[in-house]
């Protein structure tokens, strides 16, 4: 019976210890986990033939890229998204449409390729990565910064992009076969799919999750989750429209919800592990035939394609106003070809706009120009950190003490005011050069560099230093600075500034000694005065804070065990009677005026 279930796991296997091999390889050498994935899909596929079918396994795959962009949407709420308008319909249009039209002259000019060919071809490899490009802002903690927002934009565009140009491909096929497949009932279709999703959204999805909250199943709302997902994606997918676009949709329609973290928690495992699938379904579907045979316009072409987008990105966001870092960075992120360019093109052969070699070519100059994405992004930091090292310098000249503060904002000024008072010295480290600038007006001697990154820390002398306190207000630069110590550093104490409850409990799971949400303390104090500012006297209202402190200290301590939604019983939902906080069962008498019987009947109770 083994031997016989055996061949059902044996791609799975494959898969999963290429995974473990080759993403924590990569990642100690600096090329990073995507490059890992994809040289474990080429060495698995191409390589040693263990698995022959990558096509396949790319299509469900994709699901990566669909649960990252619910993700993603979990944080954009519709305001947000709103305030993005102009960047993703003015610059994301401008983008496809610039880059679009150049890399089609250049085909029609280059190689001779019919005007329909080449506009497929041309807008095809005008899109980007999605899945490459988010992965690394990820990584680098960049999602909420200025570059990171400007590169979204431009592949959330994209992603709404993918709809129009595949409705093309029928047109331009010869002889227009199949045209009739644009039409105005599928373009309302389309919009009738959006509508229902937005108000699914807003009407159906928080009464449904807290319907499955309330029964306590923890399994039922990881199933309802994946649900709300893979429906919303499958829904925009019916109506022609991309399937990570319905996610997105359905992630922003829920980033205002209760029940945003939870979901986060559970979408993320099969995010991750989708996408390394994904990752490495590119390398396994990669045809190294094709790449021998045509090696040398390869060779010549994936250069030509990312120096075209990324002089072309770099324009474009320094006419929209983008600071010159900035839209280096984006140049950088999304020069490559993206994973909506295999449907086009492969739509584009099934059409006969070109022949099925063709498209085969085109996607192996895609595969090459993302495993190249880490390098160009590695480029685009060396000539970034060039930049900002003729601003300020690292200089850590004197730094060591036993406390190591990383993050100078409001949070840490405050906290420095205490160690400083207390006699102890700090070696504090912040990433912005005007807040150093700023400080050092006030005597402040504080040291600029990144403590997401291992030479910063070593350079300000975090081996000598008996505690780290890590005050940065961000959550993925927090984490990002967590993990590196944890792992570098793993004698050092770490006492951590948390983002909410969430961020706070998954900082306990990775053994932080002290952590804070940033707003507890504040908030109590706040209630204090308030409580004593409607009367009650200041011990009372100190008793009621220190009985709110314990009972959200018990909750914490719940839901590290049970989940986000366990210890709903230590919070008020009500007002309640302070003072006294038992009713008494007797009304209460002075016992220098009770009768001798009446004080030994007292006694005895």
């Amino acid at each position: 019976m083994a031997v016989e279930a055996a061949p059902l796991y044996y791609e799975p296997l494959l898969l999963l210890a290429g995974a473990v091999v080759a993403a924590p390889l990569f990642k100690r050498i600096g090329l990073g986990t995507i490059l890992g994935y994809l040289a474990a899909g080429i060495a698995i596929g191409p390589v040693a033939r263990l698995i022959v079918d990558g096509r396949e396994l790319l299509h469900v795959a994709e699901l990566g890229v669909v649960f990252l962009l619910f993700i993603i949407g979990l944080e954009l709420k519709p305001a947000r998204l709103w305030a993005m308008r102009r960047s993703i319909f003015g610059l994301g249009l401008a983008q496809v449409l610039v880059t679009g039209t150049a890399l089609a002259l250049i085909g029609v000019v280059l190689a001779g390729l019919s005007y329909g060919a080449a506009f497929v071809i041309g807008f095809g490899l005008a899109l980007s990565s999605t899945a490459f490009s988010v992965q690394t802002l990820e990584a680098q903690g960049a999602l909420n910064r200025h570059y990171g927002q400007t590169s979204f934009s431009i592949l959330l565009f994209q992603d709404m992009a993918i709809a129009p140009l595949l409705a093309l491909i029928p047109l331009l096929s010869p002889g227009g076969e199949g045209a009739e497949a644009i039409s105005g009932e599928r373009f309302l279709l389309a919009l009738g799919s959006i509508a229902a999703l937005i108000v699914a959204g807003r009407y159906l999805l928080n009464p449904l999750f807290r319907i499955i909250a309330n029964t306590g199943a923890k399994e039922v709302m990881i199933a309802a989750a994946l649900l709300v997902v893979l429906g919303s994606a499958t829904l925009m997918q019916i109506a022609g429209l991309s399937m990570a676009l319905g996610a997105f949709i359905a992630g922003v329609l829920l980033a205002e919800s209760s029940f945003r973290h939870e979901l986060e928690a559970d979408i993320e495992p099969f995010r991750g592990l989708l996408l390394g699938l994904f990752f490495m379904a590119i390398g396994l579907s990669l045809d190294l035939g094709i790449i021998s045979e045509n090696w040398l316009m390869i060779l010549i072409a994936v250069p030509i394609l990312m120096l075209v987008k990324a002089l072309i990105l770099f324009a474009l966001c320094r006419i929209s106003g983008s600071e010159h870092n900035d839209a280096l960075r984006v140049a950088a992120l999304l020069p490559q070809g993206g994973e909506f360019g295999f449907v086009l093109f492969t739509a584009a052969a099934s059409a006969f706009i070109f022949p099925s070699s063709t498209a085969s070519l085109l996607i192996a100059i895609v595969t090459v120009s993302m495993a190249l994405t880490p390098l160009s992004v590695r480029l685009g930091e060396m000539l970034r950190r060039s930049e900002a090292k003729e601003e300020m310098d690292e200089d850590f000249d004197g730094a060591g003490s036993d406390v190591m503060m990383i993050g100078f904002s409001r949070f840490g000024q405050i906290v420095s005011q205490v160690l400083l008072s207390g006699g102890t010295d700090v070696t504090i480290i912040d990433h912005s050069a005007d807040r150093v600038r700023a400080a050092g007006r006030f005597g402040f001697r504080i040291y600029f560099g990144d403590g997401r990154r291992k030479e910063v820390l070593e350079a300000a002398g975090i081996r000598r230093a008996k505690l780290v306190a890590v005050c940065t207000n961000g959550v993925a630069a927090t984490d990002r600075i967590v993990n590196l110590i944890r792992d570098e550093y793993p004698h050092v104490r770490l006492y951590v500034r948390s983002y909410d409850r969430a961020h706070t409990l998954s900082l306990r799971n990775r053994d932080v000694e002290y952590e804070i949400r940033e707003t507890s303390e504040s908030a109590l104090m706040f209630g204090c005065r308030t409580l004593q500012a409607l009367g009650s006297s200041e011990d009372v209202a100190r008793d009621i804070i220190e009985d709110v402190r314990r009972r959200d200290d018990e909750r914490l301590a719940i839901q590290a065990v049970e989940g986000i939604y366990a210890g709903n019983d230590k919070m008020r939902v009500r007002p309640v009677t302070p003072e006294p906080l038992v009713k008494p069962n007797r009304e209460a008498r002075r016992l220098d005026r009770e009768t001798p019987e009446e004080a030994k009947e007292t006694l005895g109770n």
